[in-house]
């Protein structure tokens, strides 16, 4: 019997599977069958109200330096099912897809007709072998109120540096919803001192893109989070390349556009996305929002895209007060299509909640200590005009705004104000920055300078240096949110330990320690 125990047990629920044909075209009924091909495990994503994504990726050989995770190169017919419970007695909904692989034998099923704010179970069949089980979860019907929201959130992903043990503890939290804020892998190639080996050097073609997706779906933690729940995902620099912004890499070589659009192909085979963020070549759509009834809306924002050239400094670093290009009102981080987009959802939202995953740090931040001052120009804070169009919009529509940030690989909690560079400006939104999987290694609870930071920096009312994620729970009453962290992830199985909590009520921007 599968239980949801058992997804998260080492075997992921990988059960027969009665009633899922094969229904291979007879030449291919002829090969021999393929060998166990769901190591990259299955994941959902997507939810609303009617449906959801299904994915999975096809591979035998996950680490095969073609990107292909040695597949034949041909195309596999996969059958998929989803059912109302664990062992698929009440099956209401099956089909068929073909992995083909000038698609990296992905397989995205966009499905609809569901029942809204419902629990599923679904699985792929390919040949004669059976994926693990995943669970998913439609949106709430719009409008619906009892629904509570249970989300999780996290960034960065360093598969040399650190085991993903924060994947695990995040499922052992069984959310209704992960947000993933970018760096889902390093483009990097070999460190000197890696915690894991890493396959493939430096990402740099569509093969390398491929491969380095592969390895991480191969991590057993990473499985667990995406099997069970469905998941909704932002990239930000190092799904692509360290630093870039817009059509500028930090390197020259090689060309950069084909290199994005290798990366953009590679993204979506591997995310439960919908076809509508399918890749154009150099171009992907990857802003929009989840709406889960009336108690949210996640609006995803793409801060690398559409933006404006670094202020005063390429690449990206710190500036002081005399790069007075940061407050150019013509700057925008977002783009100006994409804020308009951003204004508009603002306006017509009627949620309780409106809350923003992004990926780099939106309140102001002074990282100089003492008297003098300094601002990164990667964030929010090399595009003030930008920030505070944004908190304008909130502040005039009368939203509940709370943003969701990765990047940075610590724990942050603060709270945004309509104008940073007035000392009276009242807050408009709490931001919550989440620390990353494993990048830069163990971290420590508070740093040397953690406490002069957070003097200095008076609205930010929180700091942890460890490994993590975040986790809330959304309701129209009250937001409660932990800020959950890892002793280590230089070793697996660490446990995790709520290393702040606090609670945000609607009509009050500010964190209330709990």
């Amino acid at each position: 019997m599968i239980t949801r125990r058992s997804l998260l047990a080492g075997g992921l629920g990988l059960v027969a599977a009665p009633g899922v044909s094969p229904a291979r075209p007879a030449a291919a009924a002829r090969r021999a069958p393929l060998s166990d091909p769901f190591q990259l495990g299955v994941a959902s994503g997507e939810p609303d109200p009617r449906g959801v994504v299904l994915w999975t990726r096809l591979a035998m050989d996950p680490t095969a330096l073609d990107g292909l995770g040695g597949m034949p190169g041909r195309p596999v017919p996969v059958r998929w099912q989803v059912a109302k419970d664990e062992n698929f007695r009440q099956v209401v909904r099956q089909g068929a897809e073909i992995a083909r692989p000038e698609a990296a034998h992905s397989v995205h099923v966009e499905l609809d007709g569901l029942d809204s704010g419902a629990e599923y179970f679904y699985r792929f069949r390919a040949g004669d072998e059976i994926s693990p089980v995943g669970r998913t979860l439609t949106a709430p019907a719009p409008g619906a109120r009892s629904r509570e929201l249970n989300l999780a959130f996290t960034s960065c992903a360093d598969y040399q540096v650190g085991w993903f043990t924060a994947y695990r503890r995040m499922a052992e939290d069984h959310p209704d919803l992960v947000a993933f804020l970018g760096d889902y892998f390093y483009e990097y190639g070999d460190y000197k001192y890696p915690v894991r080996d890493q396959a493939g050097g430096e990402c740099l073609d569509l093969a390398g893109y491929r491969l380095r997706h592969a390895q991480h779906k191969s991590d057993p933690d990473l499985q667990q989070a995406h099997a069970i729940a469905p998941w909704v995902v932002v990239w930000d620099d190092h799904d692509i390349e360290n630093g870039w912004a817009a059509d500028v890499p930090e390197q020259p070589e090689p060309p950069f556009l084909p290199r994005r659009a290798a990366a953009f192909q590679a993204y979506y085979e591997n995310m439960p996305l919908r076809r509508a963020q399918r890749p154009d070549g150099h171009k992907l759509h990857l802003y929009r929002s989840i709406r889960w009834g009336a108690v949210a809306n996640l609006h995803l924002l793409d801060t690398r895209q559409y933006r404006d050239l670094y202020a005063c400094v390429v690449p990206a670093g710190t500036v002081g007060p005399e790069c007075v290009e940061r407050f150019d009102a013509n700057r925008t981080i977002l783009g100006r299509e994409q804020e308009a987009w951003l204004e508009g959802e603002l306006r017509s939202s009627s949620a309780t909640w409106d809350l923003f995953g992004q990926q780099v740090f939106m309140m102001e931040m002074d990282w100089v200590l003492g008297e003098q001052r300094g601002w990164s120009n990667e964030g929010w804070d090399g595009y003030v005009a930008s920030r505070n169009r944004l908190a304008a919009a909130i502040d005039d529509h009368g939203r509940n705004g709370v943003v969701l940030t990765g990047d940075v690989h610590s724990h942050w909690a603060g709270e945004l104000k309509r104008d940073h560079q007035d000392p009276g400006s009242k807050s408009v939104a709490v931001e919550l920055v989440t620390t990353s999987v494993s990048s830069a290694g163990d971290g420590v609870d508070e740093y040397w300078n953690t406490e002069a930071l957070l003097r200095e920096n008076p609205h930010v009312k929180f700091f942890n240096g460890r490994r993590g994620y975040v986790r809330s729970r959304i309701s129209r009453t009250e937001m409660k949110v932990d800020f959950r962290s890892l002793s280590r992830v230089t070793e697996p199985h660490a446990p995790a330990y709520t290393s702040g909590s606090f609670v945000i009520e609607p009509g009050s921007p500010s964190l209330n320690p709990v």
